[in-house]
């Protein structure tokens, strides 16, 4: 079908051009050697006997299009200087030298645009991404989709305009990524590391939170806890959740009194603290474990209204480590995730990837620290960082894509 000739896509031929070939002009690429204009799609389509609807899937790197028909357009857009948008420099090797970042937005009634998880994660995301982007003298598309419902055709129609698909928190589902595996590169931010359809970079989740609650349990006797959960879809936040349970079962006497699912947000760390504060106060925990910091926020706010006393009273904990966290009274104890070298290290990986497609299915976990301040029952000014070991990289032996 590639190399057929649309007769209503073909341009005519001008009247007072008696040659059936285009030449380069002598002072400059991509302009007609007879007239000095510049050349179009229309001319190469009709050098290269194709209709533009080929040439245009030829210099957007699309599919569905002959290896040579794809060969003979290349040949012709060389021949004649043609410049596509900025393009020509990458379509002999079929590349854009453009990558996507796809970040998810999870938006509350109530809350401002400094709140947002999108905000304060992914900005600090991006600046790994971008720095090494910028390295290689190469650029970034940027897109955010909504948590729970991602535009899945938006995306489709994204990955025909990129080299390859960074994807935040693994909001899309993995039958969706497998799909767009088999078209390019594809790796996963903050991913599960059970994903099979793709590579994935996160921080390692299940240890940190483990080492934060063992620290509650152990240097603290906190005994009655009480779980902030995150939204669903957020592998990260199950992780956490996970490693909760397993420091719960390990230590006899410790029990989940309870847990509140909220969206990563200060609001729903406020509604949460608002449960807590609806309950008789011999039924209260006396730990809060919070999904990331900012729901621990909510729960200090929340908290103090109701004249609850942090951390003697309750203690409370967060996750990510976000520059406010040191600013509130009582400093939040929580832990550090490397978010810009998730960018980084992301983003290096689908650059290997792009360059070579048969690499193996990988999944690389980043250490976290545990950021020892004053809201968990530490003295007041206190501010100890530790190093948490946890497990290696893992790399399997099967491509995602095929997955």
């Amino acid at each position: 079908m590639g190399d057929r000739v649309d007769a209503k896509c073909q341009p005519r031929r001008p009247r007072d051009r008696g040659v059936t070939t285009l030449q380069p002009a002598a002072g400059g690429a991509g302009e007609d050697g007879d007239t000095g204009s510049p050349v179009t799609l229309y001319d190469v389509a009709r050098l290269a006997e194709v209709s533009i609807a080929t040439v245009s899937r030829v210099v957007h790197g699309q599919d569905l299009v002959r290896d040579s028909t794809r060969a003979r357009v290349l040949a012709v857009i060389e021949q004649l200087g043609y410049v596509p948008d900025g393009a020509a420099q990458s379509l002999s090797r079929r590349r854009k030298d453009v990558i996507g970042l796809v970040c998810v937005e999870t938006r509350e009634k109530k809350q401002y645009d400094v709140e947002s998880m999108a905000l304060l994660f992914y900005d600090e995301v991006l600046r790994g991404v971008e720095s090494l982007m910028r390295t290689e003298h190469k650029s970034v598309l940027i897109t955010y989709v909504q948590d729970p419902d991602p535009d899945l055709p938006r995306l489709l129609s994204l990955s025909g305009k990129v080299d390859g698909l960074l994807f935040g928190e693994g909001v899309v589902p993995s039958s969706f990524i497998a799909r767009l595996a088999r078209r390019l590169p594809v790796v996963i931010i903050a991913g599960s590391p059970g994903e099979r359809a793709a590579d994935v970079v996160t921080a390692d989740n299940r240890s940190g939170s483990a080492a934060l609650v063992t620290h509650l349990v152990e240097d603290h006797g906190r005994r009655r806890l009480y779980q902030v959960k995150g939204p669903p879809t957020a592998p990260d936040a199950e992780e956490r959740s996970l490693a909760l349970t397993q420091v719960i079962d390990s230590h006899l006497g410790c029990q989940l009194i309870g847990t509140f699912c909220g969206s990563f947000s200060v609001q729903s760390g406020e509604e949460a603290g608002e449960t807590l504060l609806a309950l008789p106060p011999d039924a209260r925990p006396d730990a809060v474990v919070c999904a990331n910091d900012q729901s621990a926020i909510g729960v200090l706010q929340a908290l103090a209204r109701g004249g609850v006393r942090v951390p003697e009273d309750m203690a409370v904990v967060g996750f990510d480590d976000i520059f406010p966290a040191s600013l509130l009274r009582p400093a939040l104890t929580t832990v550090h995730q490397p978010m810009r070298m998730l960018g980084e290290r992301a983003c290096a990986r689908l650059l290997d990837r792009i360059s070579d497609p048969s690499l193996q299915h990988y999944i690389e976990l980043l250490p976290t620290e545990l950021v020892i301040r004053s809201s968990c029952g530490c003295p007041p000014g206190t501010e100890i960082r530790r190093e948490i070991a946890g497990p290696a990289t893992q790399t399997a032996a099967t491509d995602p894509a095929a997955s």
